[in-house]
């Protein structure tokens, strides 16, 4: 009886075993067409990345509310995180894939073709692309993928084999033997699963190389006269530093990085020109170096993201050096119905932003060539980009700068706006406690609590922090380097055992306080108070 119980269970593996293998068949055979793909991407110029391309469309027709989502849940992280699902959803396809091709090999293998050139139509709307070696690659893609489909499938045991071989063994003799069907397919499949990851990877290492820009040669674009932090504009103890304070001025390797960008654009700054179009008197192209000849400013100017919830850390402060924003659009002329200018990246990503805000002679938009006193980093908008005070990133900080056009907002979206968001969107006042941190277990008596405020352009008067909804008490500030910067905060508190509620709020130049009232980042901005509960003992 017993043999009879184990026959029937063999009898009932082979279909079971037989469809994990057709699936990983063509899991690896994706895995293979999309390796090749971005190995055609990164030796070639013109070709596009498959996945970036159809990652970009979906970022592209994204519905509203996606992106605050997608942030939220991965931060600075989201581009990869977004790569990574696109690429585990290919694979499911495969694996599908791989399971109709024993019963339909000929749909399977247009599936595949498919495949690829879904990846073609999307490379169509990617920046500098050259559509016939995009259709090459594309149909090498699908002639991999399918090429391996029907290898592996052929290794794969047929449903109706016997127990024995679907059990991965056979007898002969009275000897048991590996089934070497079942081997087979693991060695090849392996093989080619493995060389699809290395192929693939190397040619994402090759596209992200591809005209990267030379090295500065040292020093400023020209000589520019360093700004020094007015006297007590740093209030952070080595302590507080190291227990997580935010310092006045962010590193650039430490800076925030939101864009719509999946690989960073290379830009070669000896044939980069800017572009001054639309409803202009004269339109106007420059080349770095006639750029870099007008007179240099330098200030700090603190930006951050939209997608920043309440106590997030999508915002920062840094040293901007480049020119004057206004002298390059004098030089065009900006005509009186103008009133949006639209920042356009390289990569095709546009931000818009009110052409009376640029024009307000209480700031100072720049295009910005360096960033802390060193070149723009790749990742921040080498060779140049707008920095324009008070104005969230997605209106206005338009990275890897490539053209400045002015229009209306009535005949011009940009990017962010058919998706959910504002169209005009000044930086909201807020503040931030950086420590204590949420959930920390303290010890009763003297206990400093600290953070950073900012409300660019409008600079912050004032800080208060209460505990356990008690009064609101004043936090000292660091000196403010201007209006278009964050301050630092610090309030000396004596903590009492139990558990205790933290809240700050800030109140700008301008006399307004922080609202309470909670609202979520679309289409805005984050509203309400950062609190974090504590634990004292």
């Amino acid at each position: 009886m017993t043999t009879i119980r184990a026959g029937s269970a063999l009898r009932a593996a082979p279909g079971m075993h037989t469809g994990r293998w057709q699936a990983f068949a063509g899991a690896v055979a994706v895995a293979a067409s999309l390796a090749v793909g971005e190995l055609a991407a990164g030796v070639i110029e013109g070709i596009p990345s498959p996945l970036l391309a159809v990652a970009r469309f979906l970022v592209d027709i994204q519905p509203p509310g996606a992106k605050e989502v997608v942030v939220a849940l991965f931060g600075t992280n989201d581009k990869a995180a977004f790569q990574v699902v696109i690429l585990l959803i290919a694979l499911l396809v495969g694996a599908l894939v791989g399971r109709l091709a024993v019963r339909r090999p000929d749909v399977a293998s247009l599936v595949i073709v498919a495949f690829a050139g879904a990846g073609f139509a999307a490379s169509l709307r990617e920046p500098g692309v050259q559509a016939t070696l995009a259709l090459a690659a594309a149909g090498a893609e699908a002639v991999i993928g399918s090429m391996v489909l029907q290898r592996l499938i052929r290794l794969v045991p047929a449903p109706g084999a016997t127990a024995a071989v679907a059990a991965g063994r056979v007898s002969a003799n009275g000897i048991d033997t590996i089934d070497w069907r079942r081997r087979a397919i693991l060695r090849s499949g392996g093989a080619i699963a493995v060389g699809s990851v290395v192929v693939g990877a190397l040619g994402r290492y090759l596209l992200q190389q591809q005209q990267v820009p030379p090295p500065s040669t040292g020093g400023s674009v020209v000589p520019a006269k360093p700004a020094d932090l007015p006297a007590g504009a740093d209030i952070a103890t080595a302590d507080l530093s190291s227990a997580g304070l935010t310092p006045i001025v962010m590193p650039n390797a430490d800076f925030y990085r939101i864009d719509t960008a999946f690989v960073v654009p290379t830009v070669d700054r000896s044939t980069w020109k800017l572009k001054v179009s639309g409803m202009v008197d004269h339109p106007v192209e420059l080349t770095f170096a006639e750029l870099s000849a007008l007179p240099i400013i330098e200030q700090y100017v603190t930006i951050a993201c939209v997608s920043n919830e309440v106590g997030g850390n999508l915002v920062g402060n840094a040293k901007w050096t480049g020119i004057a924003l206004r002298d390059v659009l004098d030089m065009a002329g900006v005509q009186a119905g103008a009133d949006q200018l639209v920042g356009h990246s390289v990569d095709g990503f546009t931000a818009g932003m009110p052409v009376e805000w640029v024009m307000d002679q209480s700031r100072t938009p720049m295009i910005a060539f360096e960033m802390n006193g060193e070149p723009l980093p790749r990742a921040h908008g080498y060779p140049a980009r707008l920095i324009i005070p008070g104005l969230y990133g997605y209106v206005s900080a338009t990275k890897w700068l490539a053209e400045l056009e002015l229009t209306t907002f009535s005949a011009f979206q940009a990017f962010w706006v058919p998706r959910g968001w504002a169209a005009k969107a000044p930086i909201l006042t807020q503040s931030r406690i950086d420590v204590p941190r949420q959930g920390t277990d303290l010890k009763a008596g003297h206990t400093p609590v600290a953070g950073v405020a900012w409300a660019p352009d409008r600079g912050v008067s004032k800080v208060e922090v209460r505990i356990d909804q008690g009064d609101w008490a004043p936090a000292r500030l660091s000196a403010a380097i201007s209006k278009a910067t964050w301050v630092q905060w610090l309030y000396d508190w004596e903590a009492t055992p139990g558990n205790h509620v933290i809240e700050v709020r800030a109140t700008d130049g301008t006399g307004e306080t922080q609202t309470d009232q909670e609202t979520p980042p679309p289409p805005d901005g984050a509203r309400g108070h950062h609190r974090i509960t504590v634990a004292v003992s």
